[in-house]
């Protein structure tokens, strides 16, 4: 099978609009475009937040070994 021409796809979009209908689909495109505007919010206030947390001083100190509980006997 070969690859699909100009007419397949514009068969395939006819298709599609007399199925859904231009509104419902404009609907999905609006959706669509919201959640990946969110999804890029999100990713850059992530990123913000991330950079706030490296920025800050660290105060407590790392005590690296392994921790044995002392029973008393």
């Amino acid at each position: 099978m070969g690859s699909l021409s100009i007419w397949h796809w514009l068969i395939v979009l006819v298709i599609v609009l007399a199925i859904f209908g231009t509104k419902k689909l404009r609907n999905i495109g609006s959706d669509l475009g919201g959640a990946v505007k969110n999804f890029k919010e999100a990713m850059q206030e992530g990123e913000q937040q991330q950079g706030r947390i490296e920025e800050t001083p660290h105060t407590g100190q790392t005590i690296q070994g392994d921790v044995r509980e002392k029973t008393h006997q």
